[in-house]
């Protein structure tokens, strides 16, 4: 057991937290004061500090420092009776790994000691990575699929050509458009986009063509629409497949003859802008069951690009991991890390979000991760966390748990075995165990 040292004032408490861990075989130094505390961390270091808060003048998050200082990977262990937002923000920042309100029953102490081991055990084995950091540019990638749109984007960009962009939710679709428009001839005029899916039916038109005053009930005085607000640059239609079928002829009327006719006017007017469209669905298969107009498709298929899901580029999660990881400790002003184990994790996950939910996660991770060590287990939790209802398989960690169980039935239980078997030491089959709840 390692020893540590317990910074505690009550003289009873004191005591009683002594003989506790002294029973569990913790080695323990104890003292009263945060001065004695510093002068202990000025001459030793300790991997484990548990201490109270509100000792005497001294903060004890100048305790946390020097433990840290003294030990980099020193876990500490915060208490408290007089727990408050400010407390426990300061003990946050300061990379305490838990902070107990008291009363606490001890059980709760010595579960989260164990937890520190396990996190020490892991340090050991789990060293922190710097995952590649790509060069500036609005879409992270490097994957051939990844290269082969940006090939198609610098040829079909300085064109007129009206583009079709096709992919998942959360693929980036948006961010390929705004790199049409950024290389286009028409790069300092307005981009607008426009999300079909959130318009309904009775609103697009006038959205899309403007209305002059009193075409309808509300209609107060001339509004713009934005084929025309867009003049001269890019208007980007976003899930296309949602627009209204009676709507879908008058849009392509529009295409044939870029023309806007404004609700409620009898004169038409003339607008020039390129039309970007995008779609999570498959238009053509839409076609086929009379739900897109086939004229309209033939329309919009010019020229097409299939943005991939992020589980296909092989290889871009550890670049989009690194873009995140630095902006969004730039943003909160923190210094998270990604560990050896934590970044297999993230490469490994399926992401049926794409690049959207990894960013979210990352932002998350980055945030919450104890430690700020975006560790396999860090990963894994908030994976769970966001997806509640995702089969085991769908994660490193339940697959990895599935194929444990079977070795350990193939085995009769035989952990050993299961371990030469697994090619990972005893003690590593120990703790995923322990991870899974099995052990």
């Amino acid at each position: 057991m390692p020893s540590l040292l317990l910074v505690e004032d009550d003289p009873a408490v004191r005591s009683t937290l002594t003989t506790f861990l002294e029973l569990e075989g913790y080695g323990v130094e104890a003292v009263s004061s945060t001065r004695e505390a510093l002068a202990r961390l000025s001459s030793s270091s300790y991997p484990i500090v548990i201490s109270d808060i509100y000792i005497d003048d001294r903060t004890v998050i100048d305790v946390l420092g020097a433990a840290r200082a003294a030990n980099p990977k020193c876990v500490v262990i915060l208490m408290s009776a007089r727990g408050s937002m400010e407390t426990v923000m300061a003990a946050t920042r300061g990379g305490a790994f838990e902070y107990l309100a008291k009363p606490f029953e001890l059980d709760a102490l010595l579960e989260v000691l164990k937890r520190a081991e396990s996190s020490m055990v892991a340090d050991e084995e789990d060293e922190d990575v710097e995952p590649e950091e790509p060069l500036p540019t609005e879409m992270i990638g490097s994957s051939p699929k990844m290269v082969e749109i940006y090939k198609m984007v610098s040829r079909v960009a300085p064109t007129d050509a009206l583009v079709l962009i096709e992919g998942e939710t959360g693929t980036g679709k948006e961010l390929i458009a705004h790199m049409l428009h950024a290389n286009s001839l028409r790069a300092s005029a307005p981009f607008i986009p426009v999300d079909c899916a959130s318009l309904a039916p009775t609103l697009i038109e006038s959205e899309l063509f403007g209305a002059v005053r009193g075409a309808y009930t509300g209609a107060d005085r001339d509004r713009t629409g934005v084929f025309e607000a867009a003049q001269g640059g890019t208007v980007f239609l976003d899930e296309i497949g949602e627009i209204d079928l009676n709507f879908q002829l008058k849009l392509l009327r529009f295409l044939q003859e870029k023309e806007v006719r404004p609700l409620g006017s009898s004169k038409p007017r003339k607008v020039d802008v390129r039309i970007i469209a995008a779609t999570n669905r498959n238009l053509r298969k839409m076609v086929d069951e009379g739900k897109f107009r086939e004229d309209l498709w033939y329309r919009l298929d010019v020229v097409r690009i299939a943005v991939p899901a992020l589980r296909e580029r092989h290889g871009d999660v550890q670049l989009l991991v690194g873009f995140f990881l630095k902006k969004y400790n730039e943003r909160y002003g923190l210094d998270a890390k990604v560990t050896e184990s934590g970044l297999k994790s993230l490469c490994d996950y399926t992401w049926p979000g794409n690049v959207r939910q990894l960013q979210h996660m990352m932002e998350r991770l980055v945030i919450l991760a104890p430690g700020g060590r975006i560790t396999e287990d860090a990963v894994d939790d908030a994976i769970r966390a966001s997806s509640p209802r995702e089969e085991a398989g769908e994660t490193l960690a339940g697959a990895e748990a599935e194929q444990i169980r079977k070795v350990l039935a193939a085995t009769g239980g035989n952990k050993s075995r299961a371990a030469r078997i697994l090619g990972i030491e005893r003690k590593t089959l120990y703790r995923k165990l322990e991870r899974m709840g099995e052990a």
